[in-house]
Order: C-alpha cells, then structure tokens, then sequence
C-alpha cells in the first residue's frame, strides 16, 4: 500500500512538472545586425547549456520555438564578427531582441569555457584558464598537442620520439603512462598516453586548465587538464578542406563537413586528415630518411536531437600512425648538437600504431535538473613489425621485439560517467552539479629484449638470445563527485566541491629466456600482485566580481594521481610488484581577470603555490624502456602567471603570455651507482623557469569592399632553462624560435605561406635521464590553402 502511495506521488510530481514545463514554452525572436545596422546573415545563436540553436537568415531574423521560460546566456557568433554573449530573460521580455556584433579586428571575442562541465563566461570562472579559438588554432598553425608549449604560460609538453606527448603544467610533470595533465577531447577522458590521440582535426576550441582539477576530473588531473572540443554538426551545411605543404616532405591534407540529415532531428559530422613527412632525422647507418610519418586520423559525428529536451550523440575517433624509425635519439646532448638531426642505427623497423575512441552521449536540458550521460570506449594496439634499434648505435647490441599478436600489446579502456547539475534557466543563487565515475582498464604488455652478436659490448654475458617480460595489468575503479557555487551576494561567489576516487589494480607478471632459433623456456613463473587506492579531493574558491569587467579569486585545490604496480624488467636491482602510493598535491591560486576599453583589452594574472607529498619518481630501465615508479620525494612548485589580448588599432591584434615556475625538490633520494644520494633541493624535471610568448598579427582589407584581407603574423617564444634528470646534470639553457605568417583570407578562402624556428636555433626538445637526446624540429617552412564552405 505504501508503495503505491509513493509510485503515485512521484507519477503526480513528474506529471505536474512536465505540465508546467509544457505551459511555460514560448519563443525567442530578434535579429543579429552589425553596428552599422545591417543584417547579418549565416549568424549562428545558440542558448548555453541547452539543446537549442538557430542561424540567423538573410536578413539577419533569427527564431527559436519551444524555449522553456527562464534566465538564460545566449551566444551570438558570425564570421568576421567577434562572438558576443549576453543574459537574457525568456520568453517574457526578450522577444524581438536587437543584437549587435563587433568586427573582429576591432574587439575581442567573449569566450565561452566548459571547464567546470557547465559553459560559462571564461572570465567568470575562478581558476586559470586559457581558452583558445577555431579561428586561433589555425592562426598558431596547431597541428598537435605538444605545439600549445610556450602559448600556454607554465606549459611543456614534448615528444620522447614516439609521436606521444610527455606535457607538465606549473612543475607538475607527467613522467610514466599516468598522465600528470589530463587530455579530455569532446568530454572523453584520454586515459593514458597509449589512448589517446595527439593530432588536432577539426577542433572548435581548446581549454587550458592550470592547477588541480580533481574534484571534477579526478585521477591523474594534478597539473592540469587540457579540453579539446571538436566541430559539432547542426542545422546548417558546412565544412572545409585545406591543403599543406613543406619542407622535409611535410604534406597535410585534410577535410570537413557538417549536415542536416533531416532537418532539426538528425546531422551528420565527419572530418579527416592525411599527413606524412620524409622525417627531419638522416640515417647515417644506410643513409636514409629516419623517422618517417604517415599518419591518418578521423572524427564521426551522428548527432540525434529527440525533442528540445533530448540529444543523442555517437562519436567514433581513430588514428593510423605508421612510422619507418620511430626514436630518433643521439647517445648524448654534445653528440646531437654535434651532429644534428643525424642517428646512426642498424635495426630499423615500422612502428605500427592504431587507436580507436568511441563514445555514446545522452543529454537531456529540463526545467528541474539537466543530465549527461557518457559511456566511452578506447583502444590501442602498438607493435614494431621487426626489432627496433634498443642502443641507438650502429652495432648489433640490443633491440627492442613486441610483435607477439593480436592477444598483447593492445591496451583497452572502458568508462562510464553520469552527471546532474542545474538548470539553464534557474533563477536560484545555487548552481550546482553531481555525477559518478567508473572506469576499466585492461593493459597486457609482452616485450622481448634481444641481443645480438655484439651482447657481450652492452654488458650481456653472452649473444644471440631474447629475454621476453610479461606484464599483464588490470584495473577497475569508480569515483563520486559534488560541486555547488552559491552567490552569498549579488558580486561575491563562493564555490566548494569535493570527490572520491577509488582504484583497485592487480599486475600479473612472468619472464621467459629465448635463445635465438629455440622455444622460449620461463625462467620467472607466473606471479602476481593487487593493489587498492583511494583519495579525497576537495576544492574551494571565493570570487568577487567588481564589475563585469574585473573578477578577483581566490582558491584552495587537492590533486591525485593515482598509485600502481611495478613492473617486471631485465634489472635485477629493480623488484617488480612493489606498489607505489598515490602522489598528492595541495594548490593554494589567487587571480585577477580583467577586460576594459569595450573589450578591445582583456588581462589575466594569477599567482600559485603548490607542494606535492609522496611525489612518484621514475626510473627508466634499459633496453626495454619501462618505467619504474618509487615514491621517494617532496615537491614545491610555485609561480605567475600573465596573459594579455589586445587590439590596440583596427586590423591589429597582440598577445602575449608569460609564466614563471620555481619548482625543486624539498626531499628527494635518488641513486648513482648503487647507493642513495641525496637530491634535496634540484629542480624538477620537463619544467623550464619561464615561458614566454608574443604574437603581434595586422589584417589590411583589400579592395572596395575589403572582404579580402592581408594578413602579416609574427610570432617569439622563448622558453627558460629547464632539467632532464633528477640529478640535474642534463640541462637545456633558456632558447627563443621565431615563426611567421603571411597571406590572403577572405570569408571562403585563404592561402598563407607560413615558417617555424625561422633562426634554425638548435635545441634540446626531450632527454631520458640515461642520456639519449631528440633536438625540437629544425627550421620548417611551407604553404597552407584552405576553402571553407
């Protein structure tokens, strides 16, 4: 009886809600002019946090039906026009709304940010974030992840040679498969550097968040998080294709669409790239090309919009890359700037790496809560068709065999999230925003280290026999997590959140002996260990906005990444199956955010403190290239942070970016030789002093019209002495590169001669701490061509 007393109630509550939410819809109507009042057509306005967006007509008319009534933040953006955003109340006062857009050239655009899994005024939110443009990704000539170094104050990211990014934000450095930074891309967590995908395709924005992010990103968010958003296909045809040119072979070939399939139901989204290069690298061995690319990359979208209340979204993401000499690296810093861009190795083989991401989203925009729901797959599968070279030197010493079938060396990924958070159109001082996490992570890694007729010179005590490690991981773990803002007043704001992540992991482990010509014989038995961790991550902040312009914050932050399992090497001296304990960190941020002279300047600054307790230290073991993990250290990492925008005249737009970052060591034993020593005091790895970066761009209009634009773009950015090793004895001094830009745009066109590093400076982009070397690329140099329709 009481049970259907409590069915009926809550059949009554859902009936009554849906009732008045049916009464309440009404439509928004207006029109999109520039400030000479002329229509702007094509113009897209979007409500934030809903499923609801319309494209202006001809005449510049724009209407939306079935909006619930509410307060919400409807953004307006036009090509050549900066993107606005404005709070509007609907549908009582803002019909026949008049909205005036800015050119470009002379205003700044509004950015509109997903950091905190809400979109909201970038200069709002009480952290530091850079947000980067469409239109800005192509202008830097954005082409991976790792080329954010320098744009990003306290960001490094590079690549140890395998095309996969190793990136640090304020000190905090990812030095294993956990990354210390997590890259999220349209809201998929790309769980560890096999899975995810470093290309840039198509991108509509990405997100710079500096400092920890657990509460809302949990494991592995330390340093940061980088959010990638790609292109979204809706209800207008559009797209592009664009060619690219360069030397060293440097060829590019991508292309665009999005559609209606059925008009405000079903649209379609794809996009691709083709890219390849003969590789900057000389193999002195044959006389070759070395490090050769090909890499394909694609992004599908089948997009279903229910009702304005539902929306349905399968995403499916995928990387081909194939490389003829993967790990470019000279024996030692003096050997490769010595002798650049030059390896001399006997044992090349195709390196072949295939990812796949997929997911599925279900949104729903209501008038009592909004819902998410994401459930997400990834893949990687990475083998090397024949031994690479594992001593980097022309004699047959050590190589590197992984090609054991399908069954190994394919690492899967499974995650599930659910989030609720407030309306789009509440009137409450509360907003607020709650989920669970769930992941699965399957990783079995077989790796032989061969030796060859040449053993016995790399210590080997005798030839011609592989030494096979098996290291089969598991992993599951959920995570529950809460954050509200309350506007204690009508200009201060107080944000607090926390969340619990829990991780259970086994690593099982076996060793085999293989001489060459023989079965392989088990010389370690199959062995096993589990391991369980667990964290609490919280966060505040205060912010008190003085104006609309001028936002003061203040913050407290805890990040985790989580523990693990070592794992079995070729080094007696290191014993697999020992857990390491999670690394924690406590960030203490104050920030200013500030945009004056009607938005034509905007400036950010903000100051850090961290300290990092159990910080994991890695040690790399050779030839098999694993990572061993101990916690055996104390971080403190502390900073500024500067980011100006301007367009101090018409047509002529700068920025410029500067970080500081003092991060050392206040406890840390390394060893030399088998006996511990004292590192106390050294500074943290991956992590230059400063970073630094000035762009200055002018477009000239061309014709009666000017609807053809010249565009002239230099770029400097320097980065500071940085360390490779924790005992600081391998070093980059500080270097500066300089790139330009140069061409013709216009509304559906652009060609554009472009350079990078024009000085040609030599430069150490990544170091193992047992001394091999890849130099940043060379002096680069080509032609871009792009038609958008």
């Amino acid at each position: 009886m009481r049970s259907n007393l409590v069915f009926s109630a809550v059949i009554v509550i859902l009936l009554s809600t849906t009732i008045s939410w049916a009464q309440s819809l009404g439509s928004f109507r207006g029109s999109v002019q520039s400030r000479t009042a002329a229509g702007v057509p094509g113009a897209n306005v979007r409500l934030l946090n809903t499923n609801l967006s319309t494209v202006s007509d001809a005449q510049g008319q724009f209407l939306l039906n079935n909006v619930p009534a509410g307060h919400y933040t409807v953004q307006v953006s036009a090509v050549g026009f900066a993107t606005l955003t404005r709070t509007v109340r609907l549908p009582e006062e803002e019909n026949d709304l008049v909205i005036q857009l800015t050119e470009s050239a002379a205003q700044l655009d509004e950015v509109v940010v997903s950091a905190q899994k809400v979109e909201e005024d970038l200069q709002r939110v009480p952290a530091s974030i850079t947000a980067l443009t469409s239109r800005q990704v192509q202008e830097y000539r954005l082409w991976s992840q790792r080329d954010l170094t320098g744009i990003i104050p306290n960001l490094f990211s590079s690549d140890p040679g395998d095309n996969r990014n190793l990136t640090s934000i304020r000190g905090i450095s990812t030095t294993s498969y956990d990354p210390a930074v997590a890259t999220y891309i349209d809201g998929v967590n790309q769980f560890t550097l096999d899975t995810y995908l470093p290309e840039l395709l198509d991108v509509e924005r990405i997100e710079v968040l500096r400092g920890p992010q657990g509460t809302l990103y949990g494991r592995n968010a330390m340093g940061g998080v980088i959010n990638i958003i790609t292109r979204q296909p809706g209800n207008t045809t559009s797209g592009y294709a664009a060619l690219d040119f360069g030397n060293y072979g440097q060829q590019r070939y991508s292309l665009g669409i999005r559609t209606p399939l059925i008009k405000d139901k079903l649209f379609l989204g794809a996009a691709g790239l083709f890219r390849k290069q003969d590789g900057f690298y000389t193999n002195t061995f044959n006389n070759t090309n070395f490090d050769r690319q090909q890499v394909f990359v694609g992004n599908y979208y089948l997009r279903y919009l229910v009702n304005p209340r539902w929306n349905l979204t399968l995403n499916a993401k995928h990387s081909a890359n194939r490389n003829y000499g993967a790990f470019p690296l000279a024996s030692s810093i003096e050997e490769a700037l010595a002798n650049p861009f030059e390896v001399n190795q006997n044992s090349v083989g195709k390196m072949i790496d295939n990812t796949f991401n997929g997911s599925f989203i279900v949104n729903h925009t209501g008038p009592a809560f909004n819902f998410t729901s994401q459930t997400a797959y990834q893949s990687n599968y990475r083998i090397y068709n024949q031994p690479l070279d594992g001593d980097f030197s022309p004699i047959d010493g050590v190589s590197i065999v992984n090609n054991y079938g399908k069954d190994w060396n394919k690492v899967k990924v499974l995650t599930q999230e659910i989030r609720f958070n407030s309306p789009a159109s509440t009137t409450s001082n509360f907003q607020w925003i709650a989920g669970a996490y769930g992941f699965f992570h399957d990783n079995p890694v077989k790796v032989g280290t061969h030796f060859g007729e040449d053993a016995e010179m790399v210590g080997a005590p005798f030839p011609n026999f592989t030494s096979i490690n098996i290291n089969d991981g598991e992993s599951y773990g959920a995570a529950f997590f809460g954050q509200g803002t309350y506007a204690l007043r009508p200009n201060l704001e107080l944000t607090a959140g926390l969340r619990y992540d829990y991780e259970h992991r086994k690593q099982a482990i076996r060793g085999e002996f293989q001489p060459d010509g023989d079965e392989s014989m088990v010389v370690l038995p199959d062995t096993s260990s589990t391991a369980s961790f667990k964290a609490f991550s919280p966060k505040a902040s205060l912010a008190y906005h003085f104006s609309e312009n001028y936002h003061l914050y203040g913050s407290y932050s805890r990040g985790f990444r989580t523990g693990g399992i070592t794992q079995l090497s070729s080094d007696p001296s290191q014993p697999p199956l020992f857990a390491y304990d999670p690394e924690y960190s406590n960030n203490y941020e104050i920030g200013l955010k500030t945009a004056f002279l009607q938005n034509r300047v905007t400036a950010n600054f903000s100051a850090f403190y961290t300290q990092v307790t159990d910080a994991q230290v890695p040690t790399l073991v050779l030839p098999e290239a694993i990572i061993i993990t101990r916690n055996v250290g104390e971080l403190e990492s502390k900073g500024v942070e500067l980011e100006l925008n301007a367009t101090p005249a018409k047509g002529l737009e700068a920025s410029y970016s500067l970080g500081y970052t003092d991060a050392k060591y206040t406890s840390l034993t390394g060893s030399a030789d088998g006996e511990e020593v004292n590192l106390e005091g050294n500074k943290q790895i991956f992590t230059p002093d400063v970073t630094s970066m000035l762009a200055l761009q002018y477009g000239y209009g061309l014709g009666a019209n000017q609807n053809v634009r010249l565009v002239l773009r230099g770029e400097w950015r320097y980065l500071g002495k940085q360390y490779f090793d924790l005992a600081n004895q391998l070093s980059q001094d500080g270097f500066s590169t300089f790139n330009a830009r140069v061409g013709v745009q216009a509304k559906r066109y652009e060609v554009f001669f472009w350079g990078r590093n024009l000085s040609d400076e030599k430069y150490i982009d990544y170091a193992y701490n047992f001394g091999a070397v890849r130099l940043g690329n060379p002096a680069t140099y080509g032609v871009s061509l792009r038609a958008n329709f």
